[in-house]
């Protein structure tokens, strides 16, 4: 650990000033948080490395693929690329149909005095999950498929979206 030059005592590798004195402390060139001019390093894009397809692929996860296709769709890395784009719009509407499932119709057929229509929030539940692992094969064998409705929501979304 490093020590202030003017009061003595101990600072951070990374610390720009000494808590006692306040005196400006020059950034050890060992350590890793700072380059030579004492600014940090520049953040890399946290997409880089994945390919489009699993990015597309990552939008249809059951429950969790609307975190993906958020992430995706803010991604600058992903900016100009239409067909993934495509695919996280999709992914997002569909778990919006889940939503939509779970929090609106699910109660309204959990409230009627028919035993038959409980069965229908049911099998709606499982229409929305088996689509999901359609559009996750789907999108593996790199084949693009456009869902009925959300399909068109999702390519209305892209083609409205503006490249700057």
């Amino acid at each position: 650990m490093p020590y202030c030059t003017n009061c003595g005592t101990e600072v951070g590798n990374t610390d720009k000033f000494c808590a006692k004195c306040g005196l400006a402390q020059k950034p050890d060139p060992a350590a890793s948080s700072f380059n030579a001019s004492g600014a940090p390093p520049p953040v890399s894009d946290l997409l880089n490395n994945v390919t489009p397809r699993t990015a597309s692929i990552l939008c249809y996860v059951p429950w969790m693929g609307w975190i993906a296709s958020v992430v995706i769709l803010a991604s600058p890395r992903f900016q100009k690329d239409r067909n993934v784009r495509f695919h996280a719009f999709q992914g997002l509407y569909l778990f919006v149909v889940w939503l939509l499932v779970k929090m609106v119709i699910d109660p309204i057929l959990h409230y009627s005095d028919v035993r038959a229509l409980h069965a229908v929030g049911g099998l709606l539940h499982i229409v929305v999950f088996i689509a999901w692992i359609f559009m996750m094969i789907k999108t593996s064998h790199n084949e693009s498929y456009s869902l009925p409705v959300i399909g068109e929501l999702a390519d209305r979304s892209v083609a409205e979206q503006r490249t700057f």
